[in-house]
């Protein structure tokens, strides 16, 4: 059994710090190689990673703790609960490990990959491009093995070129581009509508056609403006649940 080992993180100084690091963790919690150990490092050692207080570090614990995704033991230490529940609604403040943080931990199958013509309702996205590499996966429970969603991703062709297919059954894309093909990301640009299932849709996440169903659209850009990655997501109406938190200070 490897030990744990969380991932680095970038502190954004516009941000709570127990967030980042909560989200941070929560991330590398959920995307956590086969056989990892269950035990985490302790409160001072995860600390002095993430270049934060015991304080500090102590409140993105409880976070996680409150989530069930962990529990701290007197004595025994904090370990990562086996069968932590995957769909608690997410607190997004804006930072990229909380879009990381929000894609995983689902079982993920990589359906088909390839090159395709951009699509008409994306060209506005891709105005240089003729093509696009495109990437269908299905996410489902890992408990339950219930299909959850189904994304379809439209990547510029050269950074696809360095993207291995099998990372994105272990991680979620955002983070294949920023931490495996060093891509630079600026922005991420978020929308969520109601919509209906189509006969693709339903057959793929086993719900009734025309049954509700919430339709995300994520555009990752670069310092350019340039949009780097379009993903478009349907998520069963039951299994997701989206919450904003906006800081007024």
């Amino acid at each position: 059994m490897t030990a744990f080992a969380p991932d680095s993180l970038v502190l954004n100084r516009k941000l709570p710090l127990w967030y980042q690091v909560s989200q941070s963790l929560r991330a590398s919690i959920l995307g956590r190689a086969p056989g990892a150990s269950l035990r985490l490092p302790t409160e001072e050692q995860l600390a002095a990673h993430y270049g934060v207080s015991v304080l500090t570090m102590r409140q993105a614990l409880k976070e996680l703790e409150q989530e069930g995704l962990i529990s701290r033991h007197r004595r025994r230490g904090t370990f990562i609960e086996p069968g932590a529940r995957r769909g608690a609604p997410r607190r997004l403040l804006g930072s990229i490990d909380a879009i990381v943080a929000q894609q995983s931990g689902e079982r993920t199958e990589l359906l088909d990959h390839g090159r395709a013509a951009v699509p008409p309702e994306l060209a506005e996205h891709f105005p240089d491009l003729a093509e696009v590499a495109t990437y269908h996966r299905l996410r489902s429970d890992e408990k339950t093995g219930e299909p959850t969603n189904h994304a379809r991703n439209f990547i510029r062709p050269d950074l696809a070129e360095r993207i291995d297919p099998d990372d994105l059954v272990r991680w979620p894309m955002t983070k294949v581009l920023r931490d495996v093909v060093g891509a630079h990301i600026s922005r991420i640009t978020d929308t969520v509508e109601a919509r209906l299932a189509d006969p693709e849709t339903a057959r793929l996440l086993q719900v009734p056609l025309l049954s509700p169903i919430l339709h995300y659209t994520g555009i990752i850009h670069d310092e350019n403006g340039r949009a780097l990655d379009v993903a478009i997501i349907h998520y069963r109406g039951d299994r997701f649940s989206f919450t904003v938190t906006l800081d007024a200070d």
